[in-house]
């Protein structure tokens, strides 16, 4: 158990209930919010009575908005599709993330909540913290930059590239921590010892971006820098952080993270992989149920740290499986779509592969307490009229598909 010390504020040991309680609370006053201050949500969650949201079942009434689907919403009213609250004069800045994908800063609200955890990591107010995230187009610099500053410390934003000033500069100011990807601490160190430079002002950091590898965290240790890793994106911000190495990454107590089965609405049991949906509760962007894209699952217990919130087990693999068959393409939607047609359907994937002439052949896997011609003649029926091609059935026991996050399992070779 860490000490009082380690908690930013006593919102990270609050009981699982008091947690739910107040999330929810926040969720309906977000939900009325966005209803009656942006033109997407009015139309997307009409006739949703923020009363009714009174717990993760009732919550999957409201439809998931996808990362996949923003560049079309916002090429429909640019540039931010109406998920907004406020007009881009009154904004702060305005980034673009790969897509293109555009996303707000207000001037009076951090969006990104990195504050929280940074403060996991050790960093305090008095350090000089070297921050190499991109302060360009994307709002990755400006994530750590304001999480720096709002616990008191100074930033050198050094962004990418020049790595032999960067070292040069690392040197001669004696940072203490850093802030952005592992592989690019790790060229810095590398670079550091191939000219005799002097990097050992640098005690720990947060690294994101991509995935801190074994080997890498073996690198960090051996120079004496405590590194963790945070989930987060350009859109919702910080979505959860790790405080001790290998044991799940918390979820920040600014969101409200679900696990939805690709390419629906609804929830996945405790334990099984599926996509992680985040809302936040920024007044200027209130995004609600959005889907990340990313695989992930929740990770049973509490934290040894002392905190409370659940844990992720960290990036598992992207949710959109769409693939292309006979030309065709075949959405995780449309696949969910088919099993909620036909309630004897417990569970169920779309195989891909290639028959022995090599041509496209599309199965149902499905676990179903009943079987038989009539229901098999229907499922096919609604595989055809769902996808626009055929496809064959097939039983087999319950539970003997694994619950992976796979809606489609497409196991064609082409080598």
């Amino acid at each position: 158990m860490s000490d009082h010390n380690s908690f930013l504020d006593s919102s990270e040991t609050r009981t699982d209930d008091e947690r739910e309680a107040q999330l929810l609370e926040r969720l309906r006053e977000q939900v009325d919010h966005a209803q009656k201050n942006t033109e997407y949500f009015k139309d997307r969650l009409k006739g949703i009575d923020p009363s009714s949201l009174i717990d993760r079942k009732t919550i999957c009434q409201i439809p998931v908005t996808r990362k996949n689907d923003l560049k079309a919403i916002q090429a429909k009213t640019p540039p931010f599709g109406g998920l907004t609250t406020a007009p881009v004069s009154s904004l702060a800045r305005l980034f673009s993330s790969p897509g293109p994908i555009y996303e707000p800063q207000a001037a009076d609200e951090d969006l990104w909540r990195f504050k929280r955890a940074m403060y996991a990591v050790g960093v305090r107010s008095g350090s000089l913290v070297y921050n190499t995230f991109s302060y360009h187009f994307t709002p990755a610099g400006f994530m750590a930059d304001f999480g720096a500053r709002a616990l008191g410390c100074a930033v050198f934003p050094a962004g990418i590239g020049q790595t032999e000033l960067q070292v040069q500069t690392i040197a001669e100011i004696r940072p203490d921590v850093y802030t952005g990807t592992p592989s690019f601490l790790k060229i810095l160190l590398e670079k550091g010892r191939e000219l005799g430079l002097d990097l050992s002002s640098l005690k720990r950091g947060i690294v994101g971006g991509e995935a801190l590898l074994p080997s890498a965290r073996q690198l960090f240790q051996e120079h004496n820098i405590d590194i963790k890793q945070t989930y987060a994106t350009a859109d919702v911000g910080l979505i959860a952080y790790e405080t001790i190495p290998d044991d799940g990454l918390i979820i920040d107590e600014e969101a409200l993270v679900e696990i939805v089965r690709p390419g629906s609405d609804d929830l996945v049991a405790d334990g099984e992989v599926g996509e992680v949906v985040v809302t936040i509760f920024s007044k200027i962007y209130p995004l609600i149920r959005f889907g990340t894209g990313d695989l992930s699952m929740f990770i049973p217990g509490a934290s040894n740290c002392g905190r409370t919130n659940r844990r992720l087990k960290g990036w598992m693999g992207r949710a959109d499986q769409t693939t292309k068959v006979k030309g065709m393409f075949v959405h995780p939607e449309q696949v969910n779509a088919i099993i909620k047609r036909h309630q004897q359907i417990q569970y169920a994937r779309l195989i891909v592969e290639h028959d022995a002439s090599h041509n496209d052949v599309m199965t149902l896997q499905c676990e179903s307490g009943a079987e038989g011609a009539e229901l098999t003649a229907a499922i096919v029926s609604s595989v055809r009229d769902l996808t626009k091609l055929r496809g064959i059935v097939s039983y087999v026991p319950a539970g003997s598909i694994a619950r992976d996050g796979k809606v489609i399992d497409d196991r064609r070779k082409y080598d």
